[in-house]
């Protein structure tokens, strides 16, 4: 038996006692070390998660040593994190190489149940060599890989101007690739230590906050009048959201990295006369995950920065509905096991 925390419903978590998993054919158990919490667990913990369903496993940002696996080049043993998008490997997105956004896809810790156990099974094909990082470090790289992915959506060039607004876990790593990118880097948020955060430990230079000032012209000051060649949001917030094409320079590229279960409004003129894109970014590729190693390893990224609270797993319950409390100032909390 081994000890697993359960979201049995919205705002209550209960750990128990559950069976070992049984290993099949092309799976690799894994034994968990390190479990960062990230937004989707703190939504589904407040029942505001879409297409969330209950009791479920919660966490997906992991680190961890293998035990057994039939992984070819992997070993008993080795420290590793994975890709926790599983994916059905024959739709026409698969066949493209963007298994990312399968039509099937099952995301560990939100379609099917995460790690917040001490042992879990993944695909072996999921499997990420840990390249002598931490489990810190490994239990990060999930997380950033998300903004990796959505900065290689935009195709920055050095130079550009990008505004990416929502100072959260998910912005601040977008905004870390944006800059190894080469872009002038451009954060907005309205909550003030945050981006003071951005200002202290990512040395962003140039930050908003919409809430206290004139964003359109503030923007408009910083960019010389051009406004930001490429924006991105990693808020969610449908409000967010809207008000940010105005802030698109003409020729500019929208990202959306933040998910909103309602439909988007904006004004047609507007957009086309600028003859902007607009585009989504979900989840990460294996390039994602390999390109922040890379990053981490080469010292361009400092994982440290981002964790802000470390818990046990026997506290996780205790500590758990704090972290949705700004006044916390949770950046990252991780569980170690």
């Amino acid at each position: 038996m081994m000890q697993t925390l359960i979201c049995t419903t919205p705002h209550l978590l209960d750990y128990t006692n559950t069976p070992l998993p049984i290993v099949g054919i092309g799976e690799t158990l894994l034994k968990i070390k390190r479990i960062g919490i990230c937004g989707t667990d703190l939504h589904a913990f407040e029942g505001t998660q879409p297409y969330f369903s209950y009791p479920r496993i919660l966490g997906h940002e992991l680190a961890a040593e293998i035990v057994t696996t039939d992984a070819a080049g992997f070993s008993e043993g080795e420290a590793v994190t994975f890709i926790p998008y599983f994916y059905c490997g024959k739709c026409i997105a698969c066949r493209t190489g963007k298994t990312n956004c399968c039509e099937t896809i099952n995301v560990c810790g939100v379609h099917s149940d995460g790690g917040m156990r001490e042992y879990l099974t993944v695909p072996s094909y999921s499997l990420v060599h840990g390249e002598g990082l931490s489990f810190d470090e490994l239990a990060l790289v999930e997380p950033l890989a998300i903004g990796a992915h959505g900065v290689r959506r935009a195709t920055i060039t050095a130079g550009e101007y990008v505004l990416v607004i929502g100072a959260g876990p998910i912005g601040l790593g977008t905004m870390e690739f944006a800059r190894i990118a080469g872009a002038k880097v451009i954060a907005m948020d309205i909550n003030e230590d945050r981006l003071q955060f951005c200002r202290e430990k990512l040395a962003v230079e140039y930050a908003i906050n919409p809430a206290k000032e004139d964003a359109l012209e503030k923007l408009k000051i910083i960019t010389q009048g051009d406004m930001p060649t490429v924006v991105m949001d990693a808020t969610g917030s449908l409000g967010a959201i809207n008000e940010a094409f105005r802030f698109m320079s003409h020729g500019g590229r929208y990202v959306l990295i933040g998910l909103q279960k309602e439909a988007i409004s904006f004004s047609h003129p507007e957009f086309h006369k600028r003859e902007a894109t607009l585009m989504s970014s979900r989840n990460a590729t294996r390039v994602d995950f390999e390109w922040v190693i890379e990053s981490m390893k080469k010292g361009w990224v400092n994982p440290a920065t981002y964790i802000t609270h470390r818990v046990k797993f026997e506290a996780v319950k205790a500590n758990f509905e704090s972290w949705l409390k700004p006044s916390t100032g949770v950046i990252k909390a991780m569980i170690e096991l």
